[in-house]
């Protein structure tokens, strides 16, 4: 539009509103801003947007904010027009509070009295239709003319902004606005604004390919990759060779798990600031299961080759699972993990998650392990009824799941713990006692010790170390 154009068509719209009849004659995209903005209960008679950032935290907050580095190269590019023609230049965060502004001296002292400075909001849900609000709730570059504004104390200004999007998250990161007075602003001004989004978001593409080409370099020095490679953001990088899981998928649950496009349950392992991502196997092709549940250190399974940390209710849940080959109800489940105090349903949400590492490896009704099962406490127990005292005390670590309060647990626990001392007490040779003196309670046992000093070699240091220990004791 010319300058005579804009004028009637300010004139058209002042008229109208006059009247009532907000959306006579605007365009389409302004009066579908005037209609959220009205939903928002918008006062037109508002003189200046909110203050919501003490100037005083302004710079802390931008040097937080992603389009930091990006500004010097914003603000370069657009400056010196905004000086010239006497106009400022604004970048916003995603929610439209002002970071940055750069311009005209004397624009920026009237830009101050309708709150057009750093620290201010201008989304439309604070003051309505605008540059900044409309760009960030349409996606898209806007330039709002005069009369267009929601508040009247914006009739005498015109605005041209343009959308920063994150090509890594698909996000809004902010805006770019470039604000005159109506008389000074041309339309055409939105073109350049966008340009300068656009060359904005070029650059984080930039470093968003860096990035991907560090994380595919770790990947690719898997000596044996396994899982789907994702970053940080969700997007899929590598691994995915039938694209079956699309572009990106959910990574937001801080439990570690993800829902896949086909509904299966997906393990996400943390990765040089991305992550590998583990689907449940498939029917047929179940890995065998090994479990690491005693002594001290934090139990784990192994899954074919990956080794899997577990908290210590699922390793109790494994534990309770090996132990009945037959499976468990919920109900049962509960009752071994908890007495009379258990429910059900924190059972099946906890085999839940615990599929989403395992997948089909736990059947239900009832559950179990359907696949083949070692574990570590089961091997004692096997070695100990083979008379084999040696590999029985090569195995023990300690304790069977020492924190668990499971009632089942424990007595397993106390049980194993009896037979495996009077096993090494009767029949151990100093190798095995020794080994079982390094677990959690083998570690004071007075008798295991005394043994010890006995049947060793004066010299053998682990004699010493027998008899340090009696002292300590003592």
């Amino acid at each position: 539009m010319g300058n005579a154009e804009l004028d009637r068509y300010s004139r058209r719209l002042r008229e109208a509103r006059e009247a009532g009849q907000w959306s006579s004659g605007a365009r389409k995209e302004i009066c579908e801003s005037w209609g959220r903005s009205f939903s928002a209960g918008i006062d037109v008679d508002i003189t200046a947007a909110p203050l919501v950032y003490d100037h005083g935290a302004i710079r802390d907050i931008r040097r937080e904010h992603p389009l930091d580095p990006l500004t010097p190269m914003i603000i370069n590019t657009l400056k010196r027009m905004a000086d010239e023609s006497a106009h400022i230049l604004i970048v916003t965060d995603a929610d439209g509070r002002i970071l940055w502004r750069e311009g005209h001296s004397a624009t920026k002292r009237a830009a101050d009295r309708v709150g057009l400075s750093d620290g201010h909001i201008w989304a439309e849900g604070s003051v309505g239709t605008n540059g900044i609000g409309t760009a960030l709730a349409t996606r898209r570059p806007v330039h709002v003319y005069s009369e267009e504004h929601i508040m009247r104390a914006l009739h005498v200004w015109s605005c041209s902004g343009a959308p920063i999007i994150d090509p890594d998250t698909d996000e809004v990161l902010g805006c770019i606005d470039v604000s005159g007075t109506s008389e000074t602003l041309h339309p055409a001004t939105v073109a350049l604004v966008e340009t300068v989004g656009r060359l904005a978001e070029s650059q984080l593409a930039v470093r968003m390919h860096e990035r991907d080409h560090r994380l595919r370099a770790h990947h690719d020095a898997l000596r044996h990759r396994t899982g789907i490679l994702i970053t940080a953001t969700g997007r899929v990088i590598a691994g995915d060779s039938t694209g079956s899981l699309g572009p990106r998928i959910p990574v937001t649950d801080p439990s570690g798990f993800t829902t896949l496009p086909d509904g299966r349950i997906g393990m996400l392992e943390p990765f040089h600031g991305g992550f590998l991502l583990h689907t449940s196997a498939a029917e047929g092709e179940r890995q065998p299961v090994r479990l690491n549940l005693l002594g001290d250190g934090t139990p784990s399974v192994y899954l074919g080759d990956r080794n899997l940390a577990l908290s210590l209710r699922h390793a109790e849940i494994l534990a309770l699972l090996a132990l009945h080959p037959h499976g468990l109800t919920a109900e049962q489940l509960s009752f071994h993990l908890y007495g009379d105090d258990g429910n059900p349903v924190t059972i099946r949400a906890e085999i839940h998650r615990l599929r989403a590492q395992l997948g089909s490896t736990i059947a239900a009704k009832p559950y179990r392990l359907t696949t083949s099962v070692q574990a570590d406490f089961l091997t004692v127990r096997q070695l100990l009824a083979e008379s084999d005292h040696a590999g029985a005390a090569k195995v023990y670590g300690g304790p069977l799941l020492p924190r668990s309060e499971s009632p089942t647990l424990r007595r397993e626990r106390d049980e194993l713990e009896v037979q495996v001392r009077t096993c090494m007490l009767r029949y151990g040779t100093p190798d095995d006692l020794w080994a079982y003196a390094q677990t959690a309670n083998g570690r004071g046992d007075y008798e295991v010790l005394e043994q010890l000093v006995t049947v060793l070699p004066p010299g053998d240091p682990r004699a010493l170390a027998a008899h340090l220990r009696l002292s300590v004791g003592d």
